[in-house]
């Protein structure tokens, strides 16, 4: 029986655009999807840009005018890619259009125009996905498995980080991601931190954030330097609704920091460590190992963590960074095919900005805040 077509339009070529033609070109040899996967159009930024990435990834034709995507009635699913700013004008002219939207994080910089979208995709009916493709992983899947099955006992405290240096350097040029339309290194990376942590432990409840800035200028490209008002570092002490307590870190100029996505859990039986940098590994604790035999012992991901299995039937022989955006891929595909439920829409994306601005609120105010 054929199988019906999923056509793909992307916006964008850059490092996470590449990543989602990973993801859709990986998950159908994978998984046994419901659809098959078309790369139809690819967007950039010139007519020559997006001819090359065409070429290079694989499209059946290419665009200078992201719009054409939108507008063309052989695209089922808009994948973008582009700059935080442009994710709302972009995504609500794809639901508009009626087409599947696919947005990379963080869904918006602000949380009114998250609900928007959020808001506009329920009422059209559209299927859409944001991409944290880190809760994707079988080692996060494991660990909160175990919390739901008690074997931790009850909660009490949570820590997460994602650290990274991409903005180590006083000298980088001023981006995108420096505007106030990008959001900064909370909206920016500590968001991961926040959907890992609400993933695991549950909604919080409370807040209080600490958000700082650390190089207050860059070089514009134009021989000058430009202010930089958004955070470098951004920090939050959390209440969750369960009544465990915590904090949260997403800092961009942690110094040879290259992809540190850390959470530790601790119960009242026993506890939890994570790393991004050894993301095929959980270490765990318990109280119930004997005196002197006590210790995390590390747990490697084997085809016993679903899927694990479908990359690789060896243990220890470690999925990656793309793989977990073929299992993205995969989840939200079979959303599109009424199949599953969504696995992170937009309304969740919504969720992660409005945390994300309750901090930045906190922050600004000195006190504790109550989440919406």
């Amino acid at each position: 029986m054929t199988k019906p077509r999923l056509r793909i339009g992307l916006i964008g070529t850059g490092f996470m655009g590449k990543a989602h033609v990973f993801g859709f070109t990986s998950a159908p040899r994978v998984f046994d999807l419901p659809c098959d996967l078309e790369l139809h159009t690819v967007a950039d930024i010139t007519p020559e840009a997006a001819a090359e990435a065409a070429r290079r990834l694989g499209f059946a034709h290419a665009t200078a005018n992201w719009r054409d995507i939108v507008t063309n009635p052989e695209i089922d699913l808009v994948s973008i890619t582009a700059p935080n700013a442009l994710h709302k004008e972009m995504s609500l002219a794809a639901i508009a259009a009626g087409k599947h939207v696919y947005c990379e994080k963080p869904l918006a910089p602000l949380a009114a125009d998250a609900r928007e979208m959020a808001e506009a995709a329920e009422a059209a009916g559209i299927k859409t996905q944001v991409g944290f493709n880190y809760l994707c992983n079988p080692m996060l899947g494991l660990a909160r498995e175990m919390i739901a099955a008690g074997e931790l006992g009850e909660i009490r405290g949570y820590r997460g980080i994602h650290c990274e240096d991409y903005m180590a350097d006083a000298n980088g040029p001023y981006t995108f991601r420096h505007d106030p339309a990008g959001g900064g290194a909370l909206a920016d990376i500590g968001s991961h931190a926040l959907a890992t942590a609400e993933f695991l432990c549950g909604p919080v409840s409370a807040v209080m954030g600490d958000c700082v800035t650390m190089i207050a200028e860059r070089p514009d490209g134009k021989g000058g330097r430009r202010a930089v008002t958004v955070d470098d570092i951004g920090r939050a002490f959390l209440r969750f609704a369960n009544g465990a307590t915590g904090s949260i870190e997403g800092n961009w100029i942690a110094t040879g920091r290259k992809m540190q996505h850390d959470f530790e859990v601790y119960g009242t039986k026993g506890a939890l460590a994570f790393s991004q940098e050894r993301f095929n590994e959980l270490h765990y604790f318990s109280t119930a190992d004997a005196r002197g035999r006590q210790g995390f012992r590390r747990i490697e991901a084997a085809p016993d963590h679903a899927p694990y299995g479908l990359f690789c039937v060896a243990p220890g022989h470690q999925i990656g960074f793309n793989d977990l955006k073929a299992i993205e891929v995969a989840g939200y595909v079979n959303a599109i095919a009424g199949k599953a439920p969504e696995p992170f829409n937009f309304r969740a994306g919504l969720r992660i900005q409005t945390l994300v601005e309750t901090i930045q609120t906190s922050s600004r105010e000195a006190r504790w805040i109550d989440v919406a």
